[in-house]
Parts: C-alpha cells; sequence; structure tokens
C-alpha cells in the first residue's frame, strides 16, 4: 500500500453545500438515526431503502423525529438537489413545479422523488457540524475544539474560521471522531448487537461502502487525479488492507475503518491550500487613493476539474467586475469588502459573502448555494437555487430563487425583492446552472430562528423599487430581465417612466430661449451631481472603467 501512497480526504460539498448552517434539531441525533436506519431497511418494499421517498421521509421526520413538515422538505430538497439533479434535471424539476395549479398537484409531483436512503443518512449525520453545545460554548472550547482548526490565516491574514463550513481541517477532525458511528449507520441489521453497535466481525456491503463516496474520496498519484472512494476501496492491490472479500462481496468494517483512519488526510484543494500555493490575481481596479491592496486568490491552475475555488478579500473602495473560466463553476467566497461594487458575471457553483459592508454584489447564477453571514448595508443581486442568511443586518436582496430565501438566526432589517437586472450572457449561465425563472420564491422567506421576527425582514416596496443596469457590454442574447418584473413592481416601473415622459414633454413645450436652456441645463446637472454625493453613487459612477476598456476587463 505504501507504494501507491494512498490518501483519501472528506469532500468539501457534503459541508460546504450540503450542511446547513443553524444547529440540526434535537432528534436529528445518531440515536434515532440508528433508529431510522434499521427503519429505512426493514421497509423496503414500502419506499423506505434502496430509495427513500418523500413520503416515507415525511412519515418518518414527522411522526418520529418530531420535525414540522416545512423542515422535512428543507432537508430532502437540499440533499436532492444536492446530489440527485443535473443541470438537466433541475429545468425539468421547475417545469414540472411551475406547471402545478394546486398544492394537490405539487405534492403529487413531489411524492414522485426519492433520494439513496444510506447517503441520506449520512446527509442528515453531518448536520451536527453546526451543533452547539453549551456546555463547550460556556467554557470556550464548542467543538471542533481550536486545536482541530485550520493553523492556516485565511485571505485576511487572520486566523478565522467562524464558518465551520469552509473549513477542511473542521471537517476533517469531524471525520476522524465520527467515522465509526457513520460506518454504524450503514451496517444492516444483522451485522449490529442488540444494542445496536457494530461488533469486531461486522461486515459492510458494498453497497453501503458506495454510499460513503457521498463524504470521501482519494487519490494514488499525488492529487493528479481524484478516484471516488468505492474505486479506491475495490481496487485489486487495496483489497487487503481495505478488508474487501471478492467470495462474499462485503467488507470487514474492523479493516475498512482503520484503512480510511490511516490513510485520512486534510482536503488538499481546501480553502487553506488556496490560499498557501493559491495564484494571486489583479482582477480589482483601485480608486480613490486607496492603499489597501484587495487579495484575490484562485486554485484553478493547480487543481483536478470540479475543485476549483476563488478567494476574495479586502477589497475596499473598489470596483471588481469579471466574466471568466476561473469563475467558471467554482466555488467563491468573498470577505471583508468595504464600499466596493462586485460583479462576477459567470455560472458559479456556490458563493459565501461574509463580513462585507456597504458594498453592491452582482453574481451571476449560482448552482446551488449563496449564503450571507455578518454583512451589513450589502446590496446582493442573483439568480441562485438556495439563499441563505445569518446574522445580516440591513441588507437588500434581489433574487430569483426556486426555493424559500432560509432565514437563520440574527437577522435584521432585511430587505427582499425582485431579481431585477439582466447581462448578455444570464440566460445561457442560467441553463449551464439549471436555474429556470419559475417558480420563483424571493418572497416567501422561511424563518428558522426562534429569536423575535419583528425585525427579521419585510419586502420592497414597489415605490422604492428601481431597476439595476450592469455597466457592461458582452456578447450574447439577455436583452431584458429573465422572467420579467412581478405584475406591481413594473406597473411602478411604468409609472415612473410616465413621469419622465411627461418632464420631457413639459420641457419641450416651455419654449425656453438658448440661455434659459443653458441655466436650466446647469441647475439639472447641480442637481444631479447633489443626489450623486447624497446616494454614494458617485462613487460608483467614478470607479467605472471606460467603455473600451470595460468589455477587455469583463470578458478577460
Amino acid at each position: 500500500m505504501d507504494a501507491y501512497k494512498v490518501q483519501i480526504w472528506a469532500k468539501a460539498d457534503p459541508f460546504l453545500i450540503g450542511a446547513l448552517q443553524f444547529p440540526p434539531p434535537a432528534k436529528l441525533n445518531m440515536h434515532y438515526l440508528r433508529k431510522m436506519a434499521t427503519y429505512v431497511r426493514t421497509r423496503s418494499a414500502e419506499g423506505c431503502h434502496p430509495r427513500l421517498s418523500w413520503a416515507m421521509w415525511r412519515h418518518i421526520a414527522c411522526g418520529k423525529l418530531q420535525l414540522v413538515e416545512d423542515t422535512a422538505w428543507l432537508y430532502f430538497e437540499a440533499f436532492h438537489s444536492l446530489t440527485e439533479r443535473s443541470p438537466h434535471k433541475s429545468l425539468e424539476w421547475a417545469e414540472c413545479v411551475s406547471s402545478c395549479s394546486s398544492v394537490a398537484e405539487y405534492e403529487t409531483a413531489k411524492s414522485k422523488l426519492s433520494v439513496d436512503s444510506l447517503q441520506f443518512l449520512l446527509f442528515l449525520y453531518v448536520q451536527q457540524i453546526n451543533k452547539v453545545s453549551l456546555r463547550t460554548s460556556l467554557i470556550g472550547d464548542e467543538w471542533p475544539s481550536p486545536r482541530a482548526r485550520s493553523p492556516t490565516p485565511d485571505a485576511t491574514g487572520q486566523s478565522n474560521f467562524h464558518n465551520k463550513n469552509w473549513d477542511e481541517y473542521g471537517h476533517h477532525a469531524f471525520m476522524q471522531n465520527h467515522i465509526p458511528y457513520l460506518l454504524e449507520l450503514l451496517l444492516d441489521p444483522d451485522q449490529l448487537t442488540k444494542s445496536s453497535h457494530s461488533s469486531h466481525c461486522s461486515l459492510l456491503t458494498l453497497e453501503a461502502a458506495q454510499a460513503l463516496g457521498f463524504l470521501l474520496e482519494g487519490t494514488v498519484d499525488k492529487n493528479r487525479t481524484v478516484h471516488s472512494f468505492i474505486d479506491l476501496a475495490l481496487w485489486h492491490p487495496l483489497q487487503t488492507v481495505s478488508g474487501y472479500s471478492k467470495t462474499t462481496e462485503t467488507f470487514s468494517l474492523q479493516k475498512l475503518q482503520a484503512w480510511i483512519k490511516e490513510c485520512f488526510v486534510v482536503n488538499p484543494f481546501g480553502m487553506s491550500a488556496c490560499i498557501k500555493s493559491g495564484r494571486k490575481l489583479a482582477w480589482a481596479q483601485q480608486i480613490d487613493g486607496s492603499n489597501r491592496k484587495a487579495k484575490i486568490i484562485c486554485n484553478v491552475y493547480k487543481v483536478p476539474r470540479g475543485n476549483h475555488m476563488v478567494l476574495m478579500s479586502y477589497i475596499h473602495k473598489q470596483t471588481l467586475a469579471k466574466s471568466s473560466e476561473t469563475l467558471v463553476g467554482a466555488r467563491v467566497k468573498i470577505t471583508h469588502c468595504n464600499e466596493s461594487f462586485i460583479y462576477l458575471l459567470s455560472p458559479l457553483r456556490c458563493v459565501t459573502i461574509e463580513k462585507c459592508r456597504n458594498s453592491t454584489i452582482v453574481l451571476g447564477p449560482v448552482q446551488t448555494v449563496l449564503h450571507v453571514q455578518m454583512c451589513d448595508h450589502v446590496k446582493v443581486i442573483s439568480v441562485c437555487q438556495r439563499l441563505s442568511l445569518l446574522s445580516t443586518t440591513s441588507c437588500t436582496f434581489h433574487i430569483l430563487t426556486p426555493t424559500r430565501p432560509l432565514l437563520f438566526s440574527g437577522n435584521q432589517c432585511v430587505v427582499f425583492a425582485p431579481f431585477h437586472t439582466h447581462y448578455s450572457m444570464l440566460e445561457d449561465h442560467m441553463g449551464q446552472t439549471g436555474l429556470a425563472t419559475l417558480p420563483n420564491y424571493w418572497d416567501r422567506p422561511h424563518l428558522l430562528s426562534t429569536e423575535n421576527d419583528n425585525q427579521a425582514w419585510k419586502l420592497m416596496s414597489p415605490r422604492e423599487f428601481c431597476s439595476f443596469v450592469i455597466p457592461f457590454e458582452m456578447e450574447g442574447d439577455t436583452t431584458e430581465i429573465p422572467g420579467g418584473l412581478p405584475p406591481v413592481f413594473q406597473k411602478s416601473m411604468d409609472q415612473r417612466q410616465q413621469k419622465i415622459q411627461m418632464w420631457q414633454k413639459a420641457v419641450k413645450e416651455a419654449k425656453l430661449t438658448r440661455e434659459q436652456r443653458k441655466h436650466f441645463q446647469t441647475l439639472v446637472e447641480e442637481k444631479f451631481n447633489e443626489w450623486l454625493v447624497k446616494t454614494r453613487n458617485r462613487h460608483q459612477l467614478d470607479s467605472l472603467v471606460p467603455p473600451t476598456d470595460c468589455t477587455k476587463q469583463v470578458a478577460g
């Protein structure tokens, strides 16, 4: 085995995208998940195993785990969209849902969905990564402990892993500590003792080992090629140490667990590795004489496709506009940005915006999760599969999304508004990420906090609504907002346009002299400049590059 230098690590997506960033319900623990594992295996004829239907999961979640139905659907849909849907299938599901004319039709459509039951068990267990322990919080040693956290500073130069979903060292520690329990969840009931634990002679089926591929992957050639977990475990030179028997087509649980632990390493394509060895990019354009330099790093040139990551921080009083292959399918983190305008006009895998202030961020379609955390007075404009918010204040979200926005704890004065812009490649990018214009639940947030929600969120008034123009030219066919605006917002826009036309007509009919027109134009320009300064739009205009260079900046 040493000759092959086998390395196995925790995959990023189950933690980065799959783990919802709030504490799991009390009964989503090992005790009840063991019971669920036995329950689904003994009811394979009822739609529980090997595929778990939505109807049976709702029965288990609401009847056994005491979850409300909305929360049960949230977990099911999050897992289904992560593992079961290609962009093509996502578009098919969107068409199916948007054609439903009643709640009954929608429930019928949902009843046709199913997920891999064993992988779903692992997905539910992984939710514990965001579990908060009162005891450890009080003594300042909440899991994962500081010893388990990354020793590498983040892109801002500070050791900072409040966001556990991005911490590959936390993922590594979680798997190291919990792999025995994860393997127990995958055992057939007849391989467990009377107390529902494994024994030294327990055997794991081939199907169960394949399910581990949801969490694990690895390599034998120093990260040049990534292999699925089951391919590594079944590779002939490794079968002796992995515990696989061709005769029984099972794995020795004891040997498999020992082999995983021996080969287990930190994900080599995580955020820390990107910071250490990634390429620095000079995308942001500095203005206002700011001395603070943006830190933009990517690993695109050093990792296999599917592991691309872009980290951005310290974009201060700057404008960043990019549409690039570097961003396509990338996991993006934007942090510690202030008074800036950021345009990432490419199809993205997932995006986290953290600790940003007084900025406008326009994103291309986000295939999975757009998560915003600890931000203040930030405007975010995007099409995304899911939006989640944690501890944000006075932020505005112009969103097109097929799922209900999630509000975790600590949000105040959040404003939701319809998606209100376009760029020429937008519809092509939406097709690449499997996002359609319907259904669109931008105005139906799902509050997942027990705090007082009176000031948590509101919908934007149509009177305050304006469309947003992306000030860059690109090649493409999209010429209007995909799906249009909701009627009440479109009516408000039409009324505003009528007022402009009436104003133009009044000026024309005033029959001003040449001197009066010149004086009038001066007054209008003065008032316009005052408005630009008051609204801080002057900063945005000054930061825009000339049109001739603009296209190069975006498309390069």
